[in-house]
This record gives C-alpha cells, structure tokens and sequence, in this order.
C-alpha cells in the first residue's frame, strides 16, 4: 500500500482496495491461484466497484491483480462440485444472471473512468472483467485467453457481447471456439488491449493513466460513456441526438467554463465535476 493511500475495508485479505489522487486501486489478491474469482473474492469486488463507483472522492478505478496475473477466471478445480443436484436449472440460471449483473454488469454500467491493468494471465470470466473496464493496459509477459472451451463451458459474464463490439463477430467466435492463448501484442493488434508496456513499467504507467483520467472532467466523461453506449445499439441521427444533448447539458457546466478560461490563460484546468 503506498504511504499516502486510504486504505478500503474489502472484508477479506482476498481483495486490497486503497485510494490515492482520486484513483481508487482495487487489487485481486490470490496470487497463489492467479487471481482466480472465489467466495470471498468476488462478492468484496462487487462492493467495491459499488463502492466507488457512488464515492465523489473517486474519480478513476484502477483494477490489477497481485503477482504474475491478473484474473485466472473460476475456480476450475472447485467445478463439479458444485450445488447443481441442489437447486433447479432455473434456480441456477437466476443466480448466475444476478451474479454476472452486479460484476462485470456493474463495472460496464459505472460512469467513471475504469482501467484494467494486466501483470500477467487473464482468462475466462478474468478476460471478461478485464474487457468491462474501458481500457486496458498490459505487461509484455500478459496474456489472454477466453478458455472456456478447454473445460467444456460456453461462456460468462458478458465475454460474447464484449469480445463482438471490441472486435468483430467472425473474430469473437474464433477467440470463443478455439480458446487460443493470445500475447499482449497481439491483443493489442485485436483491440482487446490498449497500451502494452515492459512489464516493470506496468504499475507507475497504469496508475499516471488512471491519476490522469481522475483528474479529468468527469461529468463529461459520464456523457461520453453515455454516448458510446447508445452508440452501440442506435443508428447515426439517434447518436446525433444523444450527442446534442448531452453537449449542451456538459457546456452548462462549472467545469467547461473552467477550463475555457484556462485554455484561454495557457493553464492546467482544475475539474471539480460540478
């Protein structure tokens, strides 16, 4: 933890959690199992990424794993032996909807900045919170990987709808069917990663990209995040709508007046998302 942080109560030494320069730095820490997503694990991350997502002293959120990796994904040695004889096929469908909402669901949905910055592996349900952040920074050594198909499974937590939109349909049912391990450039040429850097490097470079994020004009990065979304689903003179409104909604604002004025004096604008 650095010196100058406020530590996050997570509940579990499974999940570090500190803010510092308005960068909230969540770190996975099963180091040992790669990060993979356990009991303790996953529900902590889901407070947190709540968590700061509704704190103001939150600008950015800075998701990284301990170690070597980022996120193994499940538990594939726990797997079948699981609670399926349980409860109903549907019982276990309506769980794992509400699990998948409140993670990768909640992460897509949050309105700040949020960065993924892979050390190492991400894979399965791992890849897929990695891809929910908006940008993903990488080590050299990285790799990712969809994986489910090695252990029979079809998919999770959004992995099929964000493989498609951040690359294509023919690319994303390659990725999904043949479950390839893929380096860090080569996920950077995919668009599956965004910046790769040496891997001592990984750290102070993710954390200056998230500080910068934090220090920007977050309503209007609420009203991009807005507009991308729409995007997505709605043709071209929806989006243009979007746009407008939200344009001049984020020119009423405290912060562009602010920084107006600073480009006009030659200084650095102080956003304070009012």
């Amino acid at each position: 933890m650095h010196p100058n942080a406020l530590k996050l109560e997570t509940g579990t030494d499974e999940l570090l959690g500190e803010i510092r320069d308005r960068v909230a730095t969540i770190t996975l820490n099963r180091p040992a199992a790669r990060n993979s997503l356990s009991n303790e694990l996953t529900p902590a991350l889901r407070r947190m990424i709540r968590q700061c997502g509704d704190d103001p002293g939150v600008g950015a959120i800075l998701i990284t794993g301990a170690g070597a990796a980022f996120c193994a994904g499940g538990n594939v040695k726990g797997m079948g032996a699981g609670t399926e004889k349980e409860t109903s096929l549907e019982e276990r469908v309506a769980e794992l909807s509400i699990r998948q909402r409140t993670l990768t669901g909640a992460l897509v949905a949050l309105r700040k900045p949020t960065i993924a910055a892979l050390p190492g592996p991400a894979a399965g349900a791992g890849m897929a919170l990695a891809l929910a952040c908006d940008i993903r920074i990488a080590a050299e050594s990285a790799i990712m990987t969809t994986g489910y198909a090695r252990i029979g499974l079809s998919g999770d937590y959004g992995i099929s709808w964000l493989l498609t939109r951040l690359t294509n349909t023919s690319r994303a049912r390659e990725l999904m069917l043949l479950s390839e391990r893929l380096d860090a450039k080569r996920c950077e040429q995919l668009g599956l990663i965004n910046r790769v850097v040496p891997d001592v490097e990984l750290p102070d470079a993710a954390f200056a990209l998230a500080k910068t994020l934090a220090e920007g004009p977050s309503i209007a990065f609420g009203f991009m995040k807005d507009n991308l979304d729409h995007a997505i689903t709605s043709d071209f003179l929806s989006s243009l709508d979007q746009e407008a409104d939200r344009m001049v909604r984020s020119a009423r604002t405290a912060d562009h007046k602010q920084a107006v004025a600073a480009f006009v004096s030659k200084t650095k604008p102080a956003f304070r998302g009012k």
